[in-house]
């Protein structure tokens, strides 16, 4: 095969391809977010996805298509990867698109050429495939040459997409190169369509050209579309003489450094054991690095659950071929220096990514540890050649994310196999109430009327920047429970779209402006106001008249209100630039909120922020606002915005022209930010600053809410007079509380230990109860009681104290409510108890369940903890049953 094709690089081969289509007059688009603006899609998975709303003609496009090599992510068949050469998590798309400029004829036209002349692919290797009923494409392959023998008809499973069970829909027509017969599965019929390797499709070619009906029946569309996607991947097989994408330049250069690190070696033709893992973390990485650069932030549900899964995934298989410790920052890194020159955003936030991908390595290592312990309790339940239920395997795989590959291999090596059948069961209930959430079909979103509005109308322009009022706007629309109206009368509530207006609308986290519209007869109260598409929707309610589309308003923003916005917006800024100073440059905005009231402020950061740190941000931020800079905005190029040292928001996607806020005037001011939102005109005007709390909002998420100007003089005033309130009760000066509390505390403590000496003690009355109804256990006495007041830990000492007061063999069975409200049971026994029948550890698996709770230990001593405490008297009851008491 090598022979038959030059070798091309994989940028190569991306270049090629861009190349050529914006020749032909398509416009070249930058690969879209991984992050999709389609709230059904978690996770961008085509080309075609950033093109929705010109395929169903809500946009129109000057050029006859547009062509783009699309980063994508699906993890559908994960469980695939490394298992042949095919499948990936990661991968780019070279698509090619037109919503009625292209013909059916040219697109089959140009694939054949740019296929045949511009990559040299050898045309008696080429096969096409065409849906059953397709004789328009079918005639059209024929009159391109293409002979008949190479031209396959296959069904709507294969060569017929749909966006969902209504709406555009369309045959398909797939390429795909053979790969020669030595990969093949040698059988006569072995054709395109057959699940061997010999057949690699790598072209795509969707006509979206009918309107699937409830009733079945599928009009044309009003212009035909095209969505072609070719596998950059697969290409780079093809071009590279490999039989798969994982041997092709970019994939071998990360599972080098997988050899490198491990140790083991690549075997090209084993899909099973270390070379499956090496595939597995080569892909994994990439995902990783990609998300993480996007935005996306490891968590338990959504995208960040996506993320997880896969680095979690990387980290086990790394384990399985003997890596010990941290790796996967080295495959970051490595993935950077493949890639990075055509998606430079990997290279802007490596010290975030890397950051992440530490902690998340590290945590995973305490997940498995925790899991293990789960796994080894399971196993130690079954008897010989027993197999472990799917249950039990899909809590591990759900609740402490241990990989199902982890849990089949433990249990082998303890002889025991996997019901792999009711892992898969509960598996697809979680599918099945995965797809229960999802919103909406995939093309349904976009078909709403702020789409249609906003391809008819002029984005909105915004006045606000230079005051708070304006005379003279236009209505240009009118929407009301989501139907464009003509008129709105008095009661009613309405979206008010104006050509101008100094209103500010919700973005970038400052929340929208309010106050009034009025006119000749006519007023409005406007108590929100956010964009849609540019369009700037005031929502208001009618208070007086009757407003129609086309009438003349003034438009007045709460000027207060907006000021006190413009504060707490601008100490945003500031706290950024605090928390990278204090932190370091790994602090990234993870999402904000600026209101009148306060403000609060996502960011990237691995643990929770010391008293120290907090008071070091807190003084950084006074510093600058007491120095009374001036807010200085500027608007420039986007590149020139960057020069100039201007912070971009993690994962944010910008205009060619910005605006740029700084605070100062120095060359380098303390903050510089790219913004697009209303400000102070100077730092003196925010007047204090000061941080009312930190915490977590997920894994590497902290959140800081703090308060300015009006709301921190009321919120100082408030703990001032929580200061004197608590004076007053203590009956002690002000600046006596903190002494006064620390000698309180001191007395409880003192108390507390005397009440726990007592309690579990010799002289503790309820235990000298306890062991005057001892039991004859046959060989051993044995105790059995509920004890109060106690903490898990306690129940240690009882034993000792039931141990110095019975007389010979004795055992006990003893539970307690903590201070949390949680039970905790400890069974417990001298040696000769033991001899004499008594197991500490089967008595505590057989009663925790009883209390929800799970535990084990050794024969002379076990403990369990558990969630329900109303259950201790039946797990002591269990306990008499399992003595035979």
């Amino acid at each position: 095969m090598a022979a038959d094709v030059p070798m091309m690089t994989t940028a190569e081969i991306r270049s090629a391809f861009l190349k050529f289509f914006e020749e032909r007059g398509c416009k070249l688009f930058p690969s879209s977010s991984l992050v999709p603006d389609d709230p059904s899609l978690l996770l961008a998975n085509a080309g075609m996805n950033q093109f929705k709303q010109y395929y169903q003609g809500k946009k129109t496009m000057k050029e006859i298509g547009a062509t783009s090599c699309q980063k994508c992510v699906r993890t559908n068949d994960i469980d695939i990867i490394g298992s042949d050469g095919r499948h990936a998590s990661f991968f780019e798309m070279l698509g090619n698109f037109s919503f009625g400029g292209v013909s059916k004829e040219q697109a089959c036209a140009w694939a054949l050429e740019l296929s045949t002349e511009v990559f040299h692919l050898p045309i008696e290797r080429l096969y096409f495939t065409v849906f059953t009923d397709d004789d328009e494409t079918y005639g059209i392959w024929r009159s391109l040459g293409i002979e008949e023998s190479h031209i396959s008809r296959l069904g709507e499973d294969d060569n017929f997409w749909a966006a969902g069970p209504t709406g555009p829909c369309g045959p398909c027509s797939e390429i795909y190169y053979d790969m020669g017969e030595d990969v093949g599965c040698g059988r006569p019929d072995c054709a395109p369509g057959c699940d061997c390797d010999r057949f690699l499709e790598y072209w795509n070619l969707v006509f979206t050209q009918f309107d699937r009906q409830e009733d079945g029946s599928m009009p044309e569309l009003p212009h035909r579309n095209l969505d072609t996607g070719m596998g950059l991947e697969r290409m780079s097989a093809i071009m590279q003489g490999k039989t798969s994408f994982f041997d092709s330049d970019i994939m071998q250069g990360l599972i080098k450094l997988g050899e490198e690190i491990s140790g083991v070696t690549y075997a090209s033709d084993d899909y099973e054991g270390p070379s499956r893992s090496l595939r597995i973390i080569a892909d994994h990485a990439r995902s990783v690095d990609f998300m993480i650069s996007d935005g996306v932030l490891p968590g338990n549900e959504g995208r960040g659950y996506v993320l997880r899964r896969l680095l979690r995934r990387a980290v086990f298989h790394g384990r399985l071929i003997g890596v010990e410790g941290a790796f996967l920052t080295r495959f970051i890194d490595r993935v950077n220096e493949l890639m990075g020159d055509a998606y430079p955003e990997l290279t802007k936030n490596v010290e975030l990514v890397r950051g992440i991908v530490s902690a998340e390595e590290e945590r995973f290592s305490t997940t498995l540890d925790n899991g293990r312990v789960y796994l080894d309790e399971a196993l130690s339940k079954l008897a010989d050649g027993e197999v472990l239920d799917g249950a039990s395997a899909f809590k591990l795989h759900d609740t402490f994310g241990f990989p199902i590959d982890l849990t089949v291999e433990i249990a082998e090596g303890a002889g025991h196999a996997v019901d792999i059948e009711g892992f898969n069961r509960e598996m697809e209930l979680q599918r099945e109430r995965a797809r229960a959430n999802v919103k909406g079909d995939a093309w349904g979103t976009f078909n709403d009327i702020w789409v249609e509005l906003s391809d008819a109308l002029p984005a909105t322009e915004f006045t606000g920047y230079e005051g708070c009022s304006l005379s003279g706007a236009r209505v240009v629309a009118l929407v009301a429970n989501g139907e464009r109206v003509a008129a709105a009368h008095a009661g009613d509530t309405v979206d008010v779209v104006l050509d101008r207006t100094p209103f500010y609308a919700e973005m970038g986290g400052q929340v929208g402006d309010t106050g009034v519209l009025l006119g000749e007869g006519i007023r409005l109260s406007v108590g929100d106001t956010k964009s849609h598409n540019g369009l700037y929707a005031h929502t208001a309610q009618v208070e007086e008249g009757t407003l129609h589309e086309g009438a003349v308003l003034a438009a007045q923003v709460d000027e207060h209100r907006r000021a006190l916005i413009q504060r707490n917006h601008t100490a945003t800024h500031l706290l950024d630039a605090a928390l990278k100073e204090v932190l370091g440059n790994h602090v990234n905005q993870a999402g904000s909120l600026v209101s009148p009231e306060h403000l609060r402020f996502d960011f990237t950061h691995f643990e929770g922020l010391t008293t120290e740190q907090l008071r070091r941000v807190e003084e950084l931020v006074n510093r600058e606002i007491f120095a009374a800079k001036p807010v200085v905005t500027r608007v420039m190029g986007i590149e020139d915005a960057k020069a100039s040292g201007a912070v971009a928001l993690f994962g944010e996607k910008y205009s060619d022209v910005v605006r740029v806020v700084s605070c100062g005037t120095e060359e380098q001011p303390f903050s510089r930010e790219l913004c697009g939102g209303t400000h102070a005109g100077n730092t003196a005007e925010i007047g204090l600053f000061r941080i009312v709390s930190e915490s977590s909002t997920g894994s590497n998420v902290r959140r800081i809410e703090a308060v300015t100007s009006l709301g921190a003089i009321n919120y100082l005033e408030g703990r001032e007079r929580m200061l004197l309130e608590t004076a007053e009760a203590l009956k002690c000066r002000p600046e006596e509380v903190p002494s006064r509390v620390t000698a309180l505390q001191q007395s409880l403590r003192e108390a507390n230990q005397k009440l726990k000496a007592a309690l579990t003690g010799g002289s503790s009355d309820a235990i000298g109860r306890a062991v005057d109804a001892a039991q004859d256990a046959g060989g051993y006495q044995v105790v059995i009681a509920e004890l109060s007041g106690l903490e898990g830990a306690e129940l240690r000492n009882v034993w000792d104290t039931i141990r110095g007061k019975v007389d010979g063999a004795c055992a006990c069975v003893i539970a307690t409510v903590t201070e949390k409200g949680t039970p905790a049971l400890l069974a417990a026994a001298t040696d000769d108890a033991v001899k004499a029948g008594f197991h500490a550890g089967n008595i505590i698996k057989a009663i925790a369940p009883v209390v929800e709770g799970r535990g084990g230990g050794k024969p002379t001593m076990a403990q369990a903890g558990g969630k329900n405490a109303a259950g201790i008297a039946s797990a002591l009851d269990a306990a008499r049953v399992e003595l035979g008491l």
